[in-house]
């Protein structure tokens, strides 16, 4: 795989320089990553980029700098890929911010202008940054009776104690050498993951526990998609119930807007969504534990009714329930019933009686 990204940046330098040598103006294309260029592909249920491009020229006042810096990054990465070596997102901006002989301008000033020009180098070549082995920071945690190898070390993750095992940002090139799972059950909150592993739910229900730790990283989003489409294993999602949680099951499933250019390496189309519900406040006595909407999580909310791919009759109800009762609920609210009961009866009961939005 690597020789093929290394392939894919030559092609990028060959073509600027085929152009130069012609006497044109060399240029990019690069798709636009705009709203306006984001759309719903019902067929694959996945969020995608549209067919819009634009170009970035070499010869052009208003493009010339960004020009620069996306071949600055393209040869960073290029160098990284040679030496077999990685690089953070800090870390690149800092190897390449530079001041220009003769002048006072810097290659880069921030890295709010490096990190955009990686995302442009990254769709460009319809690659992962991971790929072009740039990492952000890791977010995620696993526990389960999985064994990987991961930078040459054996990594049995059922015996690594109270934490787990910390996903990095990079999963591409993790191996998984044995799997005794049933299914994946995907939780939003550090709290949920550590009252769910003490009480061994991976153990007694034979599944993979995962920690997003709020909105997931794309590290454990890609590690999702493999455990899913490489070894068939069902994807539970759980979160709280409110806009923000219900966002977080979106983008597990369909992509996220921003990143649409690699939804199709980071969606998860078989995810279900396993809970907390609105409904779930009346069906599981909850009423006295519930917290008050404000005013953007009903904003959200009413954002989120709009969205085409949470159009079904049972989504549009759990939103609108929000909306009207100006209610929500945290997973931790079921411990008002009990420690143990999210482990030993919510979650059992509802995926025996496969109790899922979709």
């Amino acid at each position: 795989m690597k020789g093929e990204v290394i392939k894919k940046l030559n092609e990028l330098a060959e073509d600027v320089i085929r152009k130069a040598e012609r006497g044109e103006n060399p240029y990019i294309l690069i798709p636009i990553r705009g709203i306006t260029n984001v759309i719903y592909d019902e067929k694959n249920r996945r969020i995608i980029l549209g067919d819009k491009v634009s170009k970035r020229y070499f010869l052009n006042v208003a493009h010339a700098k960004k020009f620069m810096q996306t071949f600055l990054v393209a040869a960073f990465c290029h160098q990284l890929l040679k030496e077999g070596i990685h690089a953070s997102l800090r870390e690149t901006f800092y190897s390449l911010k530079r001041t220009l002989p003769g002048s006072k301008e810097n290659t880069f000033d921030t890295q709010d202008e490096s990190d955009p020009i990686i995302v442009d180098l990254e769709v460009t070549l319809d690659l992962l940054r991971e790929q072009l082995h740039l990492n952000a920071d890791a977010r995620g945690r696993l526990v389960g009776d999985v064994i990987i190898k991961d930078r040459g070390d054996t990594i049995d993750c059922s015996k690594l104690g109270s934490g787990g095992w910390f996903i990095p940002s990079n999963v591409e090139d993790i191996e998984f050498k044995n799997i005794n799972a049933e299914f994946v059950l995907v939780v939003e909150k550090v709290g949920a993951f550590e009252r769910l592993h003490e009480d061994k739910f991976w153990q007694k229900h034979k599944c993979i526990l995962i920690s997003t730790v709020g909105q997931p990283a794309r590290g454990c989003r890609r590690l999702i998609q493999r455990l899913a489409y490489e070894f068939g294993l069902p994807i539970y999602v759980f979160v709280d119930a409110d806009s923000y949680g219900f966002y977080i099951y979106s983008v597990i499933k369909y992509g996220s807007m921003s990143l649409a250019h690699i939804s199709d390496r980071l969606g998860t189309h078989t995810a279900k969504f396993i809970g907390l519900t609105i409904s779930d406040i009346d069906k599981y006595g909850l009423q006295n534990f519930t917290i008050k909407a404000n005013e953007l999580d009903i904003k959200r909310a009413q954002e989120l009714l709009k969205y085409k791919w949470f159009q079904s009759p049972e989504w549009q109800k759990e939103i609108k329930l929000m909306i009207e009762r100006k209610v929500k609920a945290e997973l931790e609210a079921l411990a008002s019933k009990g420690l143990r009961y999210v482990s030993d009866v919510y979650l059992p009961t509802k995926i025996k009686n496969k109790e899922f939005l979709d």
